[in-house]
């Protein structure tokens, strides 16, 4: 079985990617309308969970192979320190990031994606 704490990694990463996909995946489509077909479920999803309030089941993953990873101890990984806090804006702030600004990101998520949609519909 391959290392815990790389696989959490390259599931941080992919994660990472994802949310990078689900923000700025509209501004692709605009140059390769084709690429709708992936992007939209994956925004939707993205404004699902910071909306609803649930976890993403990369994060679960995630979790997992840390929780396999934990007995082997080590150093903070570069995905620790510098990817994970993208993903997750709860580590920026000590006392939690609060509940109404996750809601928050997911209205900006679908206003964001919304506007650049309504672009590419009126191209047409």
């Amino acid at each position: 079985m391959m290392d815990p704490r790389l696989l959490a990694d390259l599931t941080a990463l992919f994660h990472a990617a994802f949310v990078a996909f689900v923000l700025f995946g509209g501004f692709g489509v605009l140059h390769r309308p084709k690429l709708a077909w992936l992007h939209v479920p994956a925004f939707l999803w993205g404004a699902a969970v910071e909306i609803g309030g649930f976890i993403c089941p990369l994060t679960h993953l995630e979790n997992h192979y840390r929780r396999l990873a934990f007995d082997a101890g080590g150093d903070i990984s570069f995905t620790d320190r510098y990817i994970l806090p993208l993903i997750y804006p709860d580590l920026w702030f000590p006392g939690g990031f609060p509940a109404w600004g996750y809601a928050v990101i997911g209205v900006f998520v679908l206003g964001l994606n919304g506007v650049l949609y309504l672009r590419l519909w009126r191209r047409r």
